[in-house]
């Protein structure tokens, strides 16, 4: 096994596709696909499913990657320390479930670096995409929340993921809302008096779970309920539909504007306000990159402002 087997490898399972690994890598397909061949002769295992749709990880891939991808960022540390540091760029990678604060503080953060030198990535993405893209260290760090209702499950998911929990903030539901919506004036909102209007919650694929929803409270029984991918399609939805959703109420007026508010979700026999514990995730036993350790601080430093 070589580095260049590894860096082909990595580059495979990041494109998803052999073609275009080849064509990142500047090699030819048969080349490519000879040595990851050799690569798992050597080694015993499959690492790639092939298909006609392109290539995915099978269950010894994604081990291996694990592994792979410690060693291949150990030997681009050890090339930028003794090399040109301009001949390689540094990655840093955030997963995340749809959080304004999340990307205010990765905006503070990549300003606080000479970008040419630097490869940043944040996706804000579906909850089991967060876990799986640091587990796989597509992302360094992902950022979630838990509760009383989804804690079980989603713990049981990062220790088989070989992932932890870091606490950051707990916070209870808000009812999170367009400015000009009937119950904006509201100091508190009851769960029955949003029964006329649309919950808006965020789609989490054909996996969809209740363990899944990015929405607290997510067993409840909602008359009308519509999914969307992205924040700023809910954002359009709230204005156009009256449609509501329910959050920390943690809010960024810089990324999302001044037209949303959120107003304390009023608990009652029925629904109890539940607790939002939100955190970051990482590989287990694993240290934080300086850019790491930065971005935590910058969440830190949002959170405690708000």
């Amino acid at each position: 096994m070589t580095l260049q087997q590894i860096h082909y490898a990595i580059t495979i399972a990041e494109s998803g596709s052999l073609n275009k690994a080849a064509e990142i890598l500047y090699i030819a397909q048969p080349s490519l696909t000879s040595s990851m061949q050799e690569l798992e002769r050597e080694l015993g295992i499959t690492i790639f499913n092939r298909s006609g749709r392109g290539v995915t990880l099978t269950a010894d891939g994604i081990e291996f990657l694990q592994y792979a991808k410690q060693i291949y960022s150990q030997y681009e540390d050890l090339i930028e320390k003794y090399e040109d540091p301009k001949t390689l760029k540094k990655k840093f990678g955030v997963s995340t479930q749809h959080y304004s604060f999340a990307v205010k503080a990765f905006v503070e953060l990549v300003k606080s670096f000479d970008t040419p030198f630097y490869e940043f990535a944040i996706r804000e993405t579906k909850t089991k995409d967060v876990i799986s893209d640091v587990a796989s260290m597509k992302s360094e760090i992902g950022i979630l929340y838990l509760s009383d209702f989804n804690r079980a499950a989603i713990n049981k998911l990062l220790r088989t993921a070989g992932l932890e929990f870091h606490h950051l903030i707990n916070c209870s539901a808000y009812v999170y809302l367009w400015s000009g919506h009937p119950l904006s004036k509201k100091e508190s909102i009851r769960f029955e008096e949003l029964a006329d209007y649309p919950c808006l919650s965020f789609e989490q694929g054909d996996t969809s779970s209740f363990y899944f929803a990015e929405e607290i409270l997510s067993t409840s029984e909602y008359i009308r309920t519509i999914k969307a991918n992205d924040r700023a399609t809910m954002l359009n939805l709230m204005i156009g539909l009256n449609g509501y959703t329910l959050c920390s109420g943690i809010i960024c007026e810089e990324l999302n504007g001044d037209d949303y508010i959120a107003v304390p979700f009023e608990a009652d026999s029925v629904e109890e306000n539940s607790v939002m514990e939100i955190g970051y995730i990482t590989r287990k036993n694993s240290l934080l990159s300086n850019i790491g350790q930065k971005y935590i601080e910058e969440i830190e430093m949002y959170l405690k402002i708000t």
